[in-house]
């Protein structure tokens, strides 16, 4: 296993997702908000939205929820006027990491940042010196009983993806960031809604830690994680399966 998939996975064994539910939502909130305002608030007419709003209902974020967000957003009501801003540093055993954040206090973020890098050994880089390591793509997840290896492979070239990567996790589709809606649309028409669909920045080649580092990593990945203005993380790691375990344990 490797990269941000596993550091979801892991965290889930430890049970940090229930008590993160509130973040969750706080995020989910802030998406909804910066998509409506950033195209129209009609979902059928804004892919983003669309996006971020089957993301909130996967959270079982409740409906009027959702529709205060996006009203915020379309300027029914007033808010906070959140921006997006990207933040690239290095973790322990020279990690790349990518993270996306959505603040109204660029100065607040800027130090939740620096210190959680700082704190697990890392440092914050500057921009351009670690993005060159990733690719931005869309991706869309579906679970491992939605279809097989081929099926799932012959469905992606069809609805116009790039790539496809199937395993005992489950299926993500890979696709250009402009494509993600259309191919989440075809996808779904044939195999049912999605768990997950997604703009990422997909490493391009991935860096082997030991035990030490990745310990020392997936505390940096939790700091972040637990940062209500971080959206979403990213990093070039991959950890062997007996280092996963002992950790896990």
């Amino acid at each position: 296993m490797a990269g941000h998939s596993q550091f979801k996975n892991i965290m889930y064994r430890k049970g940090a997702q229930d008590a993160k539910r509130a973040k969750v939502f706080t995020k989910l909130i802030r998406e909804l908000t910066v998509a409506a305002r950033s195209g129209a608030p009609d979902p059928a007419m804004n892919p983003r939205l669309r996006v971020a709003i089957q993301a909130s209902k996967a959270a079982n974020m409740p409906k009027d929820t959702m529709e205060r967000a996006i009203k915020r957003g379309g300027g029914a009501e007033d808010g906070d006027n959140f921006e997006e801003v990207r933040y690239e540093g290095y973790a322990s055993g020279g990690v790349a990491v990518m993270v996306e954040a959505l603040t109204d206090n660029r100065n607040r973020t800027a130090a939740e940042i620096r210190s959680a890098f700082t704190k697990s050994g890392g440092a914050l880089a500057e921009t351009g010196s670690v993005s060159f390591l990733f690719d931005h793509v869309g991706a869309v997840s579906f679970p491992p009983e939605a279809a097989t290896d081929d099926e799932m492979l012959e469905a992606a070239i069809e609805a116009g993806a790039d790539d496809c990567e199937s395993g005992a996790h489950g299926h993500e589709v890979i696709c250009a960031p402009e494509a993600l809606a259309e191919v989440r649309d075809a996808l779904e028409a044939r195999f049912d809604t999605c768990q997950e669909a997604r703009l990422t920045w997909r490493p391009q080649t991935r860096v082997t830690v030991d035990e030490t580092q990745a310990d020392a990593l997936f505390r940096l990945l939790e700091r972040l994680e637990d940062s209500d203005d971080v959206q979403s993380v990213s990093a070039n790691y991959d950890v062997p399966d007996d280092v996963l375990e002992r950790l896990s344990a």
